[in-house]
């Protein structure tokens, strides 16, 4: 499979272009960062924080120190080959041991994202080519599966990087099912892969995957019988061992069947029936794009595969989701971007950040990793390198660039007004590093309670100047009243994020120049925040001690305690001024108002701060001018965007010129279309008021 996948990438150049040498070092310079920054989070943390099941293994008390068995406390889940592998390290020195695990940990990242970008599907462009390993290695150090594998001093990384070696960068049919078979020895569900072989025509491969792991599984079964015993037989491979299946921890259909509430034998069956449909679905699709020259996607879906039929598949097993990012799906170059999309998304974030707190939607959150596999192993409609539109989808055409405004001014001429839609794997990585700045930030300007306090009397006392000061009347009124308490409290920690981050997938599908103004002014607005958040810290209704309010969200919380209960050791509650709650509705209402075709569209959207201003004045959670104080910053954010970049709306005239609504020269000239007749007129760009 390597020989095919060498012949197909032809040959790239080395050096692209001085642009394509900026952004690979920008993007190495990220890879640097995010690996200082995991060593930091890991290794600064106090004993029992962090590399907790590495500790559970090798610490003094650890179970590979403790003589008996390994399974018997419960608290290993390896195989007992990974338990013999484990056992030198306990004569290391403890400390010594979490420097070198972690930094170690982050070598195999590196190369996991070395030997994943040079398995891209060919042909890839030159671009492609020189850019494809920092990009995987920053998408690797950012996933939910590193992420936690690093935390826990986990070892799941290992056997993903022994199958993408022996699939993409090892010659020899013998040793690259030995590296297969041992890491079926250290993952049982990896011997998928040597099935994969013998049915791609690999099989002396195949023969050597199951041979290495019949060995490795002997040898440890020699050293340790009673544990190899008590994995292999009592625990039907480790089934029962760990946390409960039924948690959510568990993204196999073993353990989604559990938590719909399937029990005992017939739960079971269908298990087993499920998992052999899956299998045999899923393992035809990869035979067909392993022929197809696609490797490293025929490795993915036999990966993901292999995550739905385990019995358990912890999250720090579905790193094989992520590699499903380099399957092709769509022919029009406007849908070919949603697959990706979908897949960084849930790899990187949480499910409660990716889907409202409602009922109906709760399945699809606590499975949306399963979800994922799913599609990915039987359903996701992944190009063949045959079709016409692999290398050139069907084109969306927008129209050109327009000069920004004080073009003349250093360092500010590459704020262009770009009408096409952005990379979209850097824009998310955009948004994830300036929520995470955001975070730090906000949680770093936390100051005494007395400063706090202090403030919000200042704040009381001008809202009684003012005559505006309803927050108590509102707040008691809300609580004598049990179904708009509830929809406040729902409201309020429901639709903060999910509406937001709708709008701006939505622009970015359907809208993308539209979708640049929208995530420009948005972002500026909560950097404007975070300075408010930094010079005046001030204490919410809610924690104003002797003034009566009621938190209706967070509950009861001890004022008499310097830190007001657990809630301010996990964020600052003192970042009020400006209200990001009310300031991000605003934004959503506003763009709503700008964009939407039709009325009730805009009527509804502008119900959205109504209800949010509503609700965090009710609760408790903010005062009055804190919602000012969010309009300004939204207000702020609309004219900084309109300073750099100019009007929202532009149109093209006859002679090229990019012009504003009103008419008005916009400071550059766009190109012609591809394809456009000399003397013809250019359609009004999306997002220039054109549906």
């Amino acid at each position: 499979m390597a020989e095919v996948e060498r012949g197909v990438r032809g040959d790239v150049a080395a050096d692209p272009g001085a642009r394509a040498g900026v952004a690979r070092a920008v993007l190495w310079l990220v890879v640097a960062v995010l690996g200082v920054r995991q060593m930091a989070v890991v290794l600064r943390r106090q004993p029992g924080e962090s590399l907790i099941d590495l500790e559970t293994w090798t610490g003094q008390d650890g179970i590979l120190h403790v003589a008996g068995s390994l399974y018997e406390p419960g608290r290993f889940t390896g195989t007992p080959f990974a338990g013999l592998v484990l056992r030198p390290l306990t004569t290391s020195a403890e400390e010594a041991l979490g420097v070198v695990w972690t930094f170690g940990t982050l070598l195999l990242v590196a190369a996991l994202g070395l030997v994943a970008a040079r398995g891209l599907p060919g042909p890839v462009t030159r671009r492609t080519a020189f850019l494809a390993a920092p990009l995987a290695i920053t998408l690797l150090m950012v996933s939910l599966p590193v992420r936690n594998t690093l935390y826990l001093g986990q070892t799941s990384i290992l056997p993903v990087l022994l199958v993408l070696v022996a699939c993409l960068a090892v010659r020899g049919e013998r040793l690259s099912g030995v590296l297969v078979g041992v890491a079926a020895a250290l993952q049982p569900a990896v011997l998928l892969f040597a099935v994969l072989f013998w049915f791609t025509g690999r099989r002396r491969a195949a023969a050597a995957g199951g041979a290495a792991f019949a060995f490795c599984t002997a040898l440890a079964w020699a050293a340790m019988p009673h544990d190899s015993w008590t994995y292999w037989v009592h625990h039907v491979a480790g089934a029962g061992l760990g946390e409960r299946p039924d948690s959510l921890a568990n993204q196999s259909l073993h353990g989604a069947l559990l938590r719909f509430g399937l029990q005992g034998p017939s739960e079971v069956v269908l298990f087993l029936v499920l998992a052999a449909a899956v299998t045999v679905l899923g393992l035809r699709r990869a035979v067909r794009y392993a022929h197809d020259g696609q490797l490293l996607l025929a490795v993915a879906v036999t990966g993901c595969v292999a995550v739905a039929v385990s019995p358990t598949a912890w999250q720090h097993q579905l790193l094989w989701v992520l590699l499903a990012v380099v399957g092709r799906v769509g022919t029009k170059a406007s849908d070919r971007l949603v697959w990706p999309a979908v897949v960084v998304l849930v790899l990187t974030l949480p499910g409660k950040m990716l889907l409202p707190n409602i009922g109906a939607l709760l399945p699809v959150r606590d499975n949306v990793l399963l979800i994922t596999a799913l599609g990915a192993a039987c359903v996701a409609p992944f190009l063949p390198r045959t079709s016409p539109h692999w290398q050139r989808p069907v084109p969306t055409d927008y129209a050109q660039p327009v000069a920004s405004r004080f073009s003349w001014v250093p360092l500010l001429p590459f704020w262009r007004r770009v009408l096409s839609r952005p990379n979209l794997l850097l824009e998310l990585l955009l948004i994830r590093v300036v929520y995470s700045a955001y975070a730090k930030v906000r949680l770093a300007a936390a100051v005494g309670r007395p400063t706090a306090e202090e403030h919000g009397r200042q704040i009381h006392s001008m809202e009684q100047w003012l005559h505006i000061d309803i927050e108590h009347w509102a707040n008691h009124t809300v609580v004598g009243i049990p179904w708009l308490r509830e929809f406040f409290d729902y409201y309020y920690s429901t639709f903060h994020f999910i509406v937001p981050l709708t709008i701006l997938g939505v622009l970015y599908v359907r809208r993308p120049s539209d979708y640049r103004w929208a995530r420009s002014s948005i972002g500026f607005a909560t950097l404007l925040a975070l300075v408010g958040f930094w010079l005046y810290p001030l204490a919410p209704p809610r924690l104003m001690p002797g003034l009566g309010f009621i938190d209706t969200v967070h509950g009861a919380q001890d004022l008499a305690s310097p830190d007001f209960g657990a809630l301010t050791a996990v964020t600052n509650q003192y970042a009020a001024m400006p209200s990001l709650h009310f300031g991000w509705s605003l934004w959503c209402g506003l763009v709503i108002l700008v964009l939407a075709p039709k009325a009730w569209m805009k009527a509804l959207g502008l119900l959205h701060p109504l209800f949010t201003v509503s609700c965090i004045v009710a609760t408790g959670n903010h005062w009055v001018l804190d919602a000012v104080g969010g309009a300004t910053v939204v207000g702020l954010g609309f004219g900084l965007t309109y300073v750099l970049a100019g009007p929202r709306r532009l149109r093209t005239g006859r002679d090229g010129t990019g012009t504003s609504a009103d008419g008005a020269a916009d400071g550059g000239t766009l190109a012609a279309v591809p394809g456009q007749k000399k003397g013809e007129s250019v359609a009004a760009p999306a997002g220039s008021g054109a549906s």
